[in-house]
């Protein structure tokens, strides 16, 4: 797997930049403001939404680093 991979939500409301096996950065739409957070996948869950999303199981589609970029730049 190549790093960093994008991935977001169908509802497109999350957009993700996985940056390793146990890393990523999620960059949220709530109402009219994006929130940006980092984590550090050190739990079971959080290491197995990592995989969901590599895999784009359930909600899960491929992104682009230029749909990543349009949102972490309104930030």
């Amino acid at each position: 797997m190549d790093y960093p991979a994008y991935r977001k939500l169908s509802n497109n409301k999350s957009f993700y930049k996985i940056l390793s096996e146990s890393e990523f950065e999620e960059i949220q739409l709530v109402g009219s403001s994006l929130i940006k957070t980092k984590t550090q996948a050190q739990k079971f869950p959080e290491i197995i939404r990592i995989k969901e999303m590599l895999s784009l199981v359930g909600p899960f589609l491929k992104s682009s680093v230029k749909e990543y970029e349009l949102y972490a730049s309104k930030l």
